[in-house]
């Protein structure tokens, strides 16, 4: 399955506004310019003109028919400013503070995501995750119901018989330590609407542990049988399960001998990590040891998509993330 072909495809079907707000890097330069050739969506650059022009002659690109926008200029400047200080007066900022804060790119960017005037972000190649997730947690804040912000990687396996067709979401992978209970069951709907409006398949999740149905008594077990609970609860027409150890998730012959009368044992398509070591260490034995691709973190939880690069991406990731980030923002 290539799901970057599929992502692009859905996301030219009603393309998007993503902001791309590191306009003085060469790579963001690069995919803005690949992206609008591709027309998946509609590209908006950050920056200064000198620091734009400067990464657009190092990358060779050209930004013919993209918006690019100085927040020191733009007419949206003084309407973003009120508002900020709406959001965060009850912190004791100061109007001039809220000016300050909406000069810097990435705050600009979110509150065009925040007024409408923009449907996405993408940004991570230049700054650092905090950076990028403090705006997005002050002024887009969290969908109704969820609390907690969380990452999903979308683990595409050589071996078709696992998943959905050799695609499986593991989630959290790369935000949150160390989820209580209340915060794993909300990781758990996050990732299962994940599945059915990035992946258009049905979520069958699988709440991950080192017992299987009360076979082992710790309280790392009953963390996530609180979690399945509270789960089930909030989300009763999504197919939740656990707890429940790997194997019993993904292979039908264990599922028959450990969790038989499960309805997700053995066709499990979202696992979900009890905590963040777990999940990052099994994504990428997962992508190493198995072949397997992994695209991500996707970021879920927050009420717009606003996602995060590492600092290490290509002009690729970039542009990959941004249909992504798309796609998340079509209604």
């Amino acid at each position: 399955m290539d799901l970057i072909k599929n992502f692009k495809a859905k996301a030219a079907d009603d393309p998007q506004i993503i902001v791309l707000p590191e306009g003085g890097d060469e790579r963001v330069i690069s995919a803005a310019e690949q992206i609008k050739k591709e027309n998946f969506a509609v590209p908006i650059v950050l920056g200064t003109a000198e620091e734009v022009a400067a990464a657009a002659e190092k990358s060779g690109s050209d930004l013919s028919g993209i918006e690019v926008i100085n927040p020191k200029y733009s007419d949206l400047k003084e309407k973003f400013t009120d508002e900020f200080f709406e959001i965060r007066k009850h912190k004791g900022i100061s109007k001039k503070d809220a000016e300050n804060a909406v000069l810097d790119p990435l705050y600009f960017g979110t509150m065009m995501i925040y007024t409408g005037a923009a449907d996405g972000m993408v940004a991570g190649a230049a700054n650092a995750t905090g950076n990028v997730l403090r705006p997005a947690f002050q002024i887009v804040k969290t969908k109704e119901g969820i609390s907690v912000v969380s990452s999903v990687f979308i683990m595409v396996v050589n071996d078709k018989s696992y998943g959905e067709d050799g695609v499986i979401l593991f989630a959290d992978c790369a935000v949150n330590p160390n989820p209580d209970a209340e915060q794993l069951s909300e990781i758990a709907v996050s990732t299962a609407e994940t599945a059915e409006k990035l992946l258009g398949f049905e979520p069958k999740v699988a709440m991950l542990s080192f017992s299987t149905r009360g076979s082992a008594k710790h309280e790392f077990v009953d963390k996530v049988k609180k979690a399945v609970e509270l789960a089930q609860k909030q989300a009763p027409d999504i197919d939740i399960d656990g707890e429940m150890q790997a194997d019993a998730a993904l292979v039908p012959s264990v599922a028959e001998r450990k969790a038989p009368d499960s309805s997700v044992s053995g066709k499990a398509n979202v696992l979900i990590f009890p905590d963040l070591q777990s999940g990052n260490i099994g994504y990428k034995l997962v992508q190493r040891l198995a072949g397997a691709q992994a695209v991500g973190p996707v970021m879920q939880g927050l009420a717009k998509p606003i996602n995060d690069l590492s600092r290490g991406c290509s002009v690729e990731d970039i542009v990959n993330l941004a249909a992504i980030t798309s796609v998340q923002a079509q209604k």
